[in-house]
């Protein structure tokens, strides 16, 4: 019964969601073309607002939590589990004067309106999970951007969104990659809560009153630590505030 009383809502969260996506689709091509990154950057930021507002339609809404730990002006790496494509949008949303960036799968730069365009030129980088060579030079690319810009980059490193909210085994080597080329980096555990349970009926339609919470921990220094170190103090910041 519950799943019937959630269908209107939800038809018209998609709607409104891919609409908007679909116009700003060019408007983020004449922002980047015409006027430069700052306009293209001011554009997603508009985009990721509505897309945050149109989800509280079906009475979604995101809290973030701790935000101010986060030092200003330096690069970020920003590791967190993940769960839901609406993790994307609220870190995007809330973290927006960090200038985000994603280490996205190379699937998503093709055909989808609006996310495409930015994942292809807003500074993002695309690899294919299925040749890790490929992945190497991206990466390293990347660590360097953020370590010359003070920008900072989003990466999960489950690889693949969890169902049921339970984390899944944590991946090194993305992470490894970024804090080599980005020794001046602060890495950023954040813990992610509540967005599976949007889909939790497969994605239509939307489960409606969830709220997802993001948690920022304590930035750690790059340079502070041995990678190893790093890695297993930033694992257990982010496994400790999911909630089971």
């Amino acid at each position: 019964m519950k799943k019937i009383l959630y269908i209107p809502l939800s038809i018209i969260t998609y709607l409104m969601f891919y609409l908007l996506l679909c116009i700003f689709d060019p408007i983020q091509r004449v922002c980047l073309y015409i006027f430069g990154y700052q306009a293209h950057k001011k554009s997603t930021d508009i985009l990721n607002l509505l897309l945050v507002k149109v989800l509280l339609v079906s009475c979604i809404d995101f809290k973030f939590e701790n935000i101010h730990l986060i030092p200003k002006d330096k690069p970020l790496i920003i590791v967190a589990n993940h769960q839901s494509l609406f993790d994307i949008i609220g870190i995007s949303w809330f973290m927006r004067k960090f200038h985000v960036k994603y280490v996205s799968k190379k699937e998503l730069g093709k055909g989808v309106p609006s996310v495409s365009f930015n994942l292809n030129h807003g500074g993002s980088v695309l690899i294919d999970r299925k040749d890790p060579k490929q992945a190497l030079p991206v990466l390293k690319q990347m660590g360097e951007y953020i370590s010359s810009t003070q920008r900072s980059v989003v990466i999960f490193p489950e690889g693949t969104r969890s169902r049921s909210g339970e984390p899944k085994p944590f991946s090194a080597n993305g992470l490894k990659i970024l804090c080599k080329y980005a020794p001046n980096a602060y890495v950023v555990p954040i813990s992610i809560n509540n967005s599976w349970k949007v889909f939790r009926f497969g994605g239509f339609p939307l489960d409606m009153f969830n709220q997802i919470k993001f948690t920022v921990h304590e930035p750690i220094a790059v340079k502070e630590f041995d990678f190893n170190t790093l890695f297993e103090k930033t694992e257990k910041a982010i496994v400790s505030s999911i909630e089971k």
